[in-house]
């Protein structure tokens, strides 16, 4: 039996209060800048599979931080369509995914602890920098909004 990814994931923005996102680079394609992602795995919540999947792709275990740490549902959705080349991890006749946006709060820029087989490199970057640099529409636009997902926090 084959197991097949959902195709329900999380999108996970981590950035610091002063606004500087981190950006990683997919192994399998050099040149692709982007923030967590992942499916959820078995009946995970979301909230759980974002924890996991921070840890698991840039060693930050959010749950002995939480205090520090800030991970916020910023409550939002897309729907895409898998890119081709990737469909063949999602059960025959899947095309669509829907990916859910969380944010992860950080106090400053921390040193990141890549999962080798997924990820080359990570960055730091000013937030507008980081939406030109990403691959995915999605992941663009949920960088684009993190000024107001700050403003919503502050007040």
């Amino acid at each position: 039996m084959t197991n097949y990814k959902q195709p329900v994931s999380v999108l996970v923005v981590i950035y610091t209060v002063d606004w500087d996102v981190l950006l990683i680079e997919r192994a399998d394609h050099p040149g692709y800048w982007q923030s967590v992602t992942g499916s959820r795995d078995d009946k995970e919540t979301l909230i759980e599979t974002a924890l996991r999947e921070v840890c698991e792709e840039t060693g930050l275990d959010v749950g002995p931080n939480a205090s520090l740490y800030k991970l916020n549902d910023w409550q939002a959705q897309n729907v895409y369509e898998i890119y081709s080349h990737w469909r063949y991890r999602y059960a025959p006749g899947i095309t669509h995914n829907t990916e859910h946006v969380f944010g992860l709060q950080l106090p400053h820029r921390v040193d990141i602890q890549l999962a080798p087989r997924e990820h080359l490199n990570y960055q730091w970057l000013p937030w507008q920098d980081a939406a030109e640099k990403v691959f995915s529409p999605s992941n663009r636009a949920a960088i684009l909004e993190l000024p107001q997902h700050m403003q919503r926090k502050s007040q």
